[in-house]
């Protein structure tokens, strides 16, 4: 009996081979493209997260701005009528046309007052929007990131190595390596 297997089985082995190895690196090619889509799309939601704080941020800088013109708008509002009551008095002016001057003052000090109401509120309207801008682009992103990973071909890659292994038979046929069986 002899123990070296058929020639004939040569070929076989290596359409097997060629088989399993096309399969095994279309795995490891799957494998790592799901990593890298994984680690892309990681790195998108921490850069939206990073624009989204650094949005807040800016929006929290407004707000105290603002608030701080409408405290410094008020405080010169009470000054600027207690020095003009003041002044009046001294000069011996009382009546409608002191109370004409402080409405005309209440009624500027209201006005910027609007102003910076309506800056803020345009400001938040156009947050906002940047808001939902980040938003579709981080969605865009992530579909261009993580489009769809092409799996093993598990039948073509059989087919090939049995194509390989047909090929590799009849070669060594031909070269007179595989013998013929006799009859």
């Amino acid at each position: 009996q002899n123990n070296m297997c058929h020639p004939a089985a040569i070929p076989l082995v290596l359409g097997a081979a060629q088989a399993g190895a096309g399969i095994m690196g279309q795995r490891q090619a799957a494998k790592a493209q799901a990593e890298m889509q994984r680690r892309a799309s990681q790195a998108e939601a921490e850069r939206v997260a990073t624009m989204q704080s650094s949005m807040r941020l800016k929006e929290r800088q407004e707000k105290l701005q603002a608030a701080q013109k409408l405290m410094e708008n008020q405080r010169q509002l009470r000054e600027a009528q207690a020095t003009a009551r003041v002044a009046s008095g001294e000069a011996g002016v009382a009546g409608q046309s002191v109370d004409l001057v402080s409405a005309d003052m209440t009624r500027r000090a209201a006005e910027y007052g609007n102003s910076i109401r309506q800056n803020l509120e345009l400001a938040e309207l156009s947050r906002q929007y940047q808001f939902d801008n980040v938003a579709n682009q981080a969605v865009a992103n992530l579909i261009n990131i993580n489009q769809p990973i092409e799996q093993p071909d598990y039948v073509g890659n059989i087919l090939s190595g049995v194509s390989t292994g047909f090929s590799a038979y009849s070669g060594m046929k031909d070269a007179g390596l595989i013998k013929p069986k006799a009859p």
